[in-house]
């Protein structure tokens, strides 16, 4: 296994005990160990990380503490330093940061001494708009045009003493589950090199799971938050679409709502993630973004402990789950029986049509149009395999090609005919049938009577680049988000010796290109963390996260990056 960047000990636990942060530690350690190129804009110097060496000079030691100057006394400089240098030390590593927010020393000045978050450094995934500062997405275009103001999630967190501290690397356009942009290259996964951290918050994955952030902030549109916190060994949700204040965040595409974005936490434990729910779903929030429901955090719901009827199933019959996936299943099926939870068959109808027609049909209903305008005179990285190419053929050759592989590959045809644009009518058609589907699945899960159900998660980490070969297995993850269910992946087990010689054997229910790719992508696993994903109702985020909770006490495999 290549070598990671674990965590100090003291970062090793969860936000609730490091909300008053810090205070015990020492920089010496972190000082010894750091390379760190600072330069005026703040922008992190990548090319400085990415050479060879350690150890600071006299020189770069006093630039720094010049830059941390305003700073009030000793704590607070250390509640910022720590985990600044620890970012740091991961970077190198993992190529997982773009940018150093500059101002976050002042902000840490002018902190409101409370909060739920005070003190508490949260790094962010580049599309939240911090002012003064880019967010690129990978695309060239997006350089040079610094956000005029903070979006409000991250006014929120300032308002609940947090202190924005880094941004953190996408794959460009944010339209894939890897990590790489021709702008800041490719973030690598810390548990091994060769390996991806999954996306699109891949670099907040990566980050968090190597000890150099305590909190993250990611955005999920088919698994953008679930991937790199199954990939990395991490925690994360996804919330209902509109739980959590999207405005002033930075896209590429605007306007498409047929399947919903989400704005979520990532952190190495379940009760970080409720700790940042709390402080969001605030007042604050409700004030800043009128549009966003007024539904503070249930505590009742998240501390009850009462006995859950939960669905489940092993596969969804579209992406066949590895070896390792389907035994974290089971072993997690196993232990919450153990535990007086009731587990009952369960499975959503239709899923084949939920992915092609309405999921990839809604978020490409354009044929994908505004989407390649990001692209213009643009590099296109190689993280995002075919899309790129497939999307500028025109209508009727991608027709063509759909008719002619439907016999033989029947999932890609489904993909390709979803890609073709559609007039305002079919739109709403379209919206329309999601709804209906939406409505037909909360009737066979209450028909039932679950409270949660849980899913296998896609994993353990592919290799580098094999996310845009193989599409069709966002399958587990991208129907949360057609459904517009919270949706959340705690890490259960790891690859075993015995999942890895099982792995040779492994097909794929279809036998086309996307499975070949997860079959060949998954070897050189063992020991990569491998999760479980557990879903509740729209709106029942405090729900999902008791589940998550549960899952994680009985099964929290205590493993991190060596």
């Amino acid at each position: 296994m290549a070598k990671g960047h674990g965590p100090s000990s003291a970062s090793r636990g969860s936000l609730r005990s490091v909300v008053t942060p810090f205070e015990s530690l020492g920089c010496a350690r972190a000082l010894g160990g750091s390379s760190v190129v600072l330069e005026s804009q703040g922008r992190l110097g990548v090319e400085g990380l990415r050479q060879p060496g350690g150890g600071w000079s006299h020189l770069q030691v006093a630039r720094l503490v010049l830059g941390l100057r305003c700073l009030l006394c000793s704590r607070l400089w250390l509640m910022l330093l720590v985990p600044f240098l620890e970012a740091w030390e991961v970077n190198r590593g993992t190529n997982c940061v773009t940018t150093y927010l500059a101002d976050c020393e002042a902000q840490l000045c002018q902190a409101p001494g409370k909060g739920l978050l005070y003190g508490v450094p949260v790094s962010l995934k580049e599309c939240f708009s911090c002012k003064g500062h880019d967010s690129t997405l990978g695309l060239s275009r997006n350089q040079g045009t610094p956000a005029e103001c903070d979006c409000v999630v991250v006014q929120v967190l300032k308002l609940q003493g947090a202190v924005p501290f880094v941004h953190t690397n996408v794959p460009q356009s944010m339209f894939s589950y890897d990590c790489s942009n021709p702008l800041f290259g490719q973030t690598t996964n810390p548990w091994m090199s060769s390996k991806s951290p999954g996306g699109s918050s891949g670099g907040e994955g990566a980050l968090i799971a190597a000890g150099g952030s305590l909190l993250g902030l990611g955005t999920d549109i088919g698994g953008s938050i679930r991937f790199p916190s199954a990939f990395c060994g991490i925690c994360g949700i996804k919330p209902t679409g509109n739980r959590i204040s999207k405005s002033g965040l930075k896209g590429s595409v605007y306007g498409q709502v047929a399947v919903q974005l989400s704005v979520g936490p990532m952190a190495r434990d379940v009760e970080s993630l409720a700790l940042c729910l709390r402080a969001l779903l605030c007042e604050d929030m409700f004030r800043l973004d009128p549009t966003v429901p007024p539904l503070p955090f249930n505590e009742e719901v998240y501390t009850s402990s009462r006995p859950l009827r939960v669905g489940y199933y092993e596969t969804d019959n579209y992406t066949m789950p590895t070896p390792a996936m389907r035994r974290a299943l089971l072993e997690t099926k196993r232990s919450l029986e153990a535990a007086g939870h009731t587990l009952i068959p369960f499975l959503p109808a239709n899923i084949p049509h939920a992915l092609e027609a309405l999921s990839t049909g809604g978020l490409f209903s354009d044929g994908g149009k505004r989407l390649l305008q990001n692209f213009e005179g643009d590099y296109v990285d190689s993280c995002l395999g075919d899309l790129i190419s497939i999307l500028r053929l025109p209508k009727w050759l991608k027709g063509l090609l759909a008719f002619m592989l439907r016999p033989l590959l029947p999932r890609l045809a489904g993909f390709l005919s979803s890609l073709r644009p559609r007039s305002a009518g079919k739109l709403w058609e379209l919206q329309h049938e999601i709804e209906m589907y939406r409505h037909s699945v909360i009737a066979q899960w209450r028909a039932l009577d679950l409270d949660v159900v849980l899913t296998p998660m896609l994993s353990p980490a592919l290799d580098l680049n094999a996310p845009g070969k193989a599409t069709g297995a966002v399958s587990y993850t991208l129907l949360y988000n057609c459904l517009d269910f919270p949706a959340g992946v705690v890490p259960v087990t790891t690859v075993t010796a015995e999942d890895e010689a099982q792995m040779e054997h492994y097909k794929g229910y279809f036998g086309d290109i996307w499975d070949k790719v997860v079959q060949k992508a998954m070897k050189r696993s063992v020991g990569l963390p491998v999760a479980v994903q557990c879903v509740a109702l729209p709106w029942q985020e405090e729900l999902c996260l008791r589940f998550m909770r549960e899952v994680e006490r009985l099964m929290a495999p205590g493993r991190q990056p060596s």
